[in-house]
């Protein structure tokens, strides 16, 4: 009897064991801006949940993304931040180079850079909007600088860009 309880109750609780059972849009992604002294670039980095980014990609029609086991859907996440991170240095939009992509954590990291100014001080417009156009509830947090003199800025579906100082 105990042994039908057990195979009754293994059956039930299988599918619960998969993970994606718990998962979650999370709903937030965050970016940190910085500049890199070495290497005179002004570097971004966006962090947003796997289970986020492989609903996004759902919603754009891939079908059955798998941000972890696919450099493919990995890819076509990075292209689809690169577009929804919007950035201006000095008053001129910026396009930030693509760098590259990793998982850590159950997070997508997405790196990119661009050439900062030669005075080392930059005045960044700045508007996330990645996810916004799948959540209505997105919320995208911003991270300008380093070290104590962090800025940080909230953004959701409309928000207007924010503008920060980026300095050596």
């Amino acid at each position: 009897m105990i042994r039908c309880l057990l195979l009754a109750l293994a059956i039930v609780l299988a599918p619960l064991g998969s993970g994606t059972a718990f998962a979650h849009q999370q709903k937030i992604a965050i970016s940190t801006i910085a500049l890199n002294p070495r290497t005179g670039a002004i570097e971004i980095a966006h962090q947003v949940p796997v289970h986020d980014a492989e609903h996004a990609l759902r919603a754009q029609g891939a079908k059955n993304p798998d941000i972890i086991g696919s450099e493919q859907s990995r890819e076509a996440f990075a292209r689809y931040v690169t577009r929804r991170f919007l950035l201006q240095v000095n008053g001129t939009l910026a396009e930030p180079a693509y760098v590259g992509s990793e998982i850590t954590s159950g997070s997508l990291w997405v790196y990119q850079e661009v050439s900062a100014p030669e005075t080392g001080r930059a005045e960044l417009q700045v508007n996330s909007q990645i996810l916004t156009d799948v959540w209505a509830r997105q919320e995208n947090r911003v991270n300008i600088g380093g070290g104590t003199k962090v800025e940080t800025f909230i953004f959701k579906a409309g928000s207007v860009p924010q503008t920060a100082q980026l300095t050596r």
